[in-house]
């Protein structure tokens, strides 16, 4: 697997803030990125039509099925839920609650900014970087290969296997971002 470099930043936010976002574009690794770095944390994703529902009919029993925190993915897809966050937030006031990803815009939005003011660490998370990839870059003679992928996991994908000769399957190219 290759690390990300945002990681260290990440977990030690976690010490210091009650809830910790990481942003960044689609594809970027966000998912992999805070599920490797809490495995411990229980993991649930907005993305699934049933644990979006749950969130948006009954935030309050949403958070208490993960009692003392949770990584919430695509948090960005329940609004309404950062305020609900806050009041659990405030009521436990423990470092490392909560880890929420989603979209750029997320943090745009109106209820992050006002909910969770004061009581949230923001990252961005950008795609692979050449330091991340190392030795990978050098498997391949042509750096314009790799500007021109613009550093994504299916186009990543793409170049590692032509570059190595390597058949780079989903589950490998998860475990690289």
């Amino acid at each position: 697997m290759i690390g990300r470099t945002l990681e260290k930043k990440l977990t030690q936010m976690v010490r210091s803030f009650s809830v910790v976002t990481v942003t960044g574009p689609r594809q970027s690794g966000k998912t992999t990125l805070v599920r490797s770095a809490f495995p411990q944390m229980p993991y649930v994703s907005l993305e699934d039509l049933d644990s979006r529902e749950f969130a948006e009919a009954d935030p309050r029993g949403f958070l208490a099925t993960y009692g003392e925190g949770a990584v919430i993915d695509e948090a960005q897809r329940v609004p309404a839920l950062f305020s609900y966050i806050q009041g659990k937030v405030d009521e436990v006031n423990r470092p490392g609650m909560y880890v929420l990803s989603g979209s750029q815009n997320f943090l745009l939005h109106e209820k992050i900014s006002q909910s969770l003011a004061g009581r949230v660490g923001i990252l961005n998370l950008l795609p692979l970087s050449i330091e991340e990839l190392g030795s990978q870059v050098r498997k391949t003679s042509r750096y314009e290969d790799f500007l021109l992928s613009g550093f994504y996991r299916a186009s990543m994908t793409s170049l590692l296997r032509r570059a190595t000769g390597i058949r780079v399957t989903s589950r490998l190219m998860s475990n690289v971002i």
